[in-house]
């Protein structure tokens, strides 16, 4: 019996795995950070 974690987007096997929910979430916040950061630096360049 599959896990409800297989049947969303993430249909490869191993998508639960706590080294990818680590994975992913760390490029989640990595890719939000950059572009808050591009954003703060394009509107007050000096």
């Amino acid at each position: 019996m599959s896990s409800d974690f297989n049947r969303g987007i993430m249909k490869f096997e191993g998508a639960d795995s706590p080294v990818a929910i680590a994975i992913s979430a760390v490029l989640l916040l990595g890719s939000i950070g950059f572009l808050l950061w591009w954003a703060i630096h394009s509107a007050y360049a000096l």
